[in-house]
């Protein structure tokens, strides 16, 4: 299968059977090199309900028919924008697909969106560990760093952590560090970050500075790594 990542906290897992998007946050994102009309994911997973990872599901979802994979509240939530096609989980709890399984994880930040004036909440922020060809995908979605990434790493065997390193709204590049340790996965991809002022990092620098015993691997953006 192939992993590409296209900003911020997006990425798409690609097989000979499906094609699955994540966090498609496109329209007004500059890092990011895809086209929404051009998009026909069969899955879009939304880690949470902030508007750079919300991005563009609903017109994904319409124009696909793809089912969206979120928690509760955000699937209610995307409903009622007219996704019809929905597969609401909540953490700790794992959900068998045609590709695989898919499992929402914790991750500490918040969840929510403006409407009208109002801050609207949309449930609690998630990770997941995505499991498809026998190989397991952990996107940790927005978070900062929490000892229980060691038990995700101990129930896991990760071929591939997408860590968020941009610092201010979530890990900085020294604790998405000590999550690489805790986690152990085979290859460690640094995500969230240089889409605004705020989060700008090097991504080079974070995997340079992981243990020598880490593989870490920068993709540039529309680029892939084979699994």
């Amino acid at each position: 299968m192939k992993i590409s990542f296209h900003g911020q906290s997006c990425i798409k897992v690609v097989t000979e059977d499906v094609t699955i998007l994540v966090d498609p946050f496109i329209s007004g994102n500059p890092q990011c090199d895809l086209v929404v009309e051009n998009e026909k994911p069969d899955y879009i997973i939304v880690t949470h309900g902030h508007d750079d990872h919300v991005g563009d599901t609903v017109a994904i979802a319409q124009q696909s028919g793809a089912t969206v994979i979120a928690n509760v509240e955000l699937a209610t939530f995307l409903s009622m924008q007219g996704v019809e096609n929905l597969a609401p989980l909540h953490i700790g709890g794992k959900r068998p697909f045609d590709f695989g399984t898919v499992k929402l994880t914790q991750a500490f930040h918040g969840s929510s969106t403006v409407q009208d004036g109002k801050i609207i909440n949309l449930g609690l922020p998630t990770g997941f560990v995505l499991t498809i060809d026998g190989k397991s995908i952990y996107h940790a979605g927005d978070t900062g760093l929490f000892s229980d990434m060691k038990l995700i790493g101990q129930l896991n065997e990760l071929d591939v952590a997408f860590l968020p390193i941009g610092d201010n709204f979530t890990m900085g590049p020294e604790d998405a560090a000590i999550a690489a340790e805790f986690l152990q996965a085979k290859v460690v991809v640094p995500m969230h970050y240089n889409t605004f002022p705020l989060i700008a990092q090097d991504p080079h620098a974070f995997v340079a500075s992981l243990n020598t015993e880490l593989r870490g691997k920068v993709l540039d953006i529309g680029t892939s790594m084979t699994i």
